[in-house]
């Protein structure tokens, strides 16, 4: 498979496989699984479109009530409109196979087949990656925390990666994108139903200079178990995750267990014993996740990989 991406003015050029893929992706009842599964059969799903409902049935393990559908609409939509649609809105489409696509992520039990990106796809290049995560109810003693840390990050060329969240995620980009400095918002769902839209200004923001990412098409709405899938991108994309304030249920905590099974850094600000907010880093530290101070404690880890 050779790469599938190419740039010019914006425009950009897909391969026949990489089509088939996303005509899949846009087929309702057909998620990462059973992508994988089709490609296992038929890495290049050559005969696509002459698939039955008993062969479906059959690789995907389901019944012809769900494999008649998938068949009646592989064949009903069209893919070039689409992809037209979608560069005329500064989309791209990156395949798993592509140069472009990002070689940390290629390492995640279940990697993305395609991530659709608008912004600086420019960024997906750059090795210094940190994620930062926590909770969406953050107060006061977040934002200062981002806003200590942010300089010396930014200086040393960090692309800070979140995920457009309210609370923690919000603070990031923001310091990020006031500080100079670059920022990628991984979302759940795809572009055309952002969450929450109280950050779709700051979605607009980081458009201007950073680079938005998601693994769903654009018409896709966020479902709740997006959040945590989206999770694994997030902290898949970079060397590290630092989390702020997180509760003892806290999404942000997947985010960071997710990093200690891609065997990536886990750094933890620690918080007042009292604060809920601070239960859930607090118990990181314990477990052995790297206590933050300054900004010195996360790249003092991140500059040497």
């Amino acid at each position: 498979m050779g790469d599938s991406l190419s740039h010019k003015k914006g425009a950009f050029k897909l391969d026949e496989l990489t089509e088939k893929i996303i005509r899949l992706q846009h087929c309702r009842g057909l998620g990462w699984k059973a992508i994988y599964l089709l490609l296992k059969q038929e890495p290049d799903l050559k005969n696509l479109y002459q698939y039955s409902a008993s062969y479906i049935s059959s690789v995907l393990a389901i019944p012809s009530s769900r494999s008649i559908p998938i068949v009646e609409q592989l064949a009903a939509s069209l893919t070039q409109p689409l992809l037209r649609k979608y560069r005329d809105q500064g989309i791209s489409v990156i395949p798993i196979y592509s140069s472009f696509y990002p070689p940390l992520l290629k390492t995640l039990p279940q990697p993305p087949w395609v991530l659709y990106a608008s912004g600086s796809t420019a960024m997906l290049a750059d090795d210094r990656k940190l994620a930062i995560v926590g909770a969406r109810d953050a107060d006061e003693y977040g934002r200062k925390v981002i806003q200590l840390l942010m300089p010396l990050l930014v200086e040393n060329d960090c692309v800070i990666v979140s995920g457009l969240a309210k609370g923690v995620d919000a603070f990031a980009h923001e310091e990020a994108l006031y500080k100079g400095g670059k920022t990628i918002a991984v979302i759940a769902g795809g572009f055309h139903h952002f969450y929450p839209r109280e950050n779709i200004p700051l979605a607009k923001k980081i458009l201007q200079s950073g680079l938005i990412l998601s693994e769903y098409p654009p018409e896709v709405k966020p479902e709740k178990w997006h959040f945590p899938a989206r999770n694994r991108i997030i902290s898949g994309l970079a060397l590290g995750t630092v989390v702020v304030q997180a509760g003892k249920k806290s999404g942000s905590l997947i985010t960071a267990h997710y990093a200690l099974e891609q065997g990536r850094e886990v750094f933890c600000v620690p918080g007042r014993i009292d604060d809920p907010l601070s239960a859930g880093t607090n118990e990181l530290i314990s477990d052995g996740a790297k206590l933050v101070q300054t900004s010195a404690d996360i790249l003092s880890e991140i500059i040497k990989k």
